[in-house]
């Protein structure tokens, strides 16, 4: 008897540190408003054939001709300076083998981006180039446990005059956002991370998957990989709270048809969509 009392208290308690655990920001609601029935180009509206490649200055500036906000990634180079580029070597883009973060600016100045003369953008000038004219979705990476990276962003967004929101897929990044900067709204990006397991393990991977790590963060949007929203953490903070979801990445007119409906904002890339700036 003492075994069945037992149980149904256990099973309360779990449930109740599973809600605790997903939850996000429950205030700053209207200050999250506006960053939904947003179209974001993400990385910039780059050509499909990165003959305007991605995260540059000239992907950037198009972006802007055509009035989409704009998705972009931030990290660090090994001199402290922050660069707006995605990937965390040079592989993929500049055709070596290098990590950026062991590069200062300067040594990464001597490539170029996809075999065209654009090169990686320092996030300072990016400011200096979008100066408000569109909202920025600023997604920081942050690779480890150290979150210096967003206090370097602050440091230049604190002048900033334009409407921005960060995001991340580490939880720490939300996390340092809430402690530092409260006002600054803030997203956690996730997907189904266990299929195929992240780098960073099953474990971790797990629970960002899951959203089990807003606690650390209280994020005030989800960011979520639009395949894969049969989540019933993502359902829970979408229907429950009506948290604020926006769709990634969308690559085709017709999927943004079927999607625009299902989420606040989406991020793009791939191709120009063809009504305007909003979903």
């Amino acid at each position: 008897m003492k075994i069945l009392f037992i149980i149904p208290i256990v099973l309360l308690v779990l449930f109740c540190l599973y809600f605790y655990c997903i939850m996000p920001r429950l205030t700053r609601k209207k200050e999250a408003q506006d960053f939904i029935h947003h179209l974001f180009a993400h990385r910039g509206l780059f050509s499909k054939d990165q003959s305007i490649p991605e995260n540059s200055m000239a992907a950037f500036a198009k972006a802007i001709e055509h009035g989409y906000g704009i998705e972009m990634d931030i990290q660090l180079t090994k001199d402290n300076q922050l660069v707006v580029f995605h990937d965390h070597t040079l592989t993929r883009m500049c055709g070596i083998d290098l990590p950026v973060c062991e590069m200062t600016y300067e040594q990464l100045q001597k490539y170029t981006l996809f075999d065209t003369d654009e090169k990686i953008p320092l996030f300072k000038d990016v400011l200096k180039l979008v100066k408000g004219k569109v909202p920025l979705l600023i997604e920081i990476k942050l690779p480890t446990l150290r979150t210096y990276t967003c206090q370097a962003a602050d440091e230049l967004l604190q002048n900033y005059q334009g409407k921005y929101c960060i995001e991340s897929f580490n939880p720490l990044a939300l996390r340092w956002y809430k402690k530092h900067r409260k006002e600054v709204v803030r997203g956690q990006l996730s997907a189904n991370l266990t299929k195929p397991v992240t780098e960073a393990g099953f474990l971790l991977s797990f629970l960002v998957k899951y959203l089990l790590l807003n606690f650390l963060g209280r994020p005030d949007f989800i960011a979520y990989r639009y395949t894969d929203t049969q989540n019933v953490s993502f359902m829970l903070n979408k229907c429950l709270w009506r948290t604020p979801t926006f769709a990634w990445t969308v690559r085709s007119q017709a999927v943004l048809e079927k999607y625009r409906s299902k989420f606040d904002s989406i991020i793009f890339d791939g191709f120009v969509p063809s009504h305007k700036h909003s979903v």
